[in-house]
């Protein structure tokens, strides 16, 4: 297997950055891994955040136990606390992912070929 290919699959189907690490490229793994981490890291909190307050509002009563009613709740909950901050950061961690996975294919690739050469 390639090293672009190896480092390509890292990327998209471990975690973004590790492409990178599997290259000997610490920094742009580093930096790719990290704010990957911090946009996960708040996804999850703000996620945690919005079941936390629909089980307390189960528990009292305040909304029926049926799909309908969760899902509208949800979708309150989604529009209320931050909604398009949490679509922004999804869409930030998404283009991460691309970005590692398209980069560590190219330096990848880059070090196939120097290989190659010798």
């Amino acid at each position: 297997m390639s090293k672009a290919l190896k480092a390509a699959l890292l990327s998209a189907l471990v975690f973004p950055g590790l492409g990178h690490f599997s290259l000997k490229k610490p920094l742009p793994g580093f930096l790719l891994s990290g704010t990957s981490l911090f946009c996960l890291y708040f996804l999850i909190s703000a996620m945690l955040t919005i079941a936390n307050d629909l089980t307390t509002q189960l528990q009292n009563g305040e909304i029926p136990f049926e799909l309908i009613a969760l899902s509208e709740q949800i979708s309150n909950q989604l529009t209320a606390n931050n909604g398009g901050l949490i679509n922004f950061v999804s869409l930030i961690l998404l283009i991460l992912w691309l970005v590692a996975i398209a980069d560590s294919f190219r330096l990848g690739r880059l070090q196939d070929q120097k290989d190659n050469e010798s």
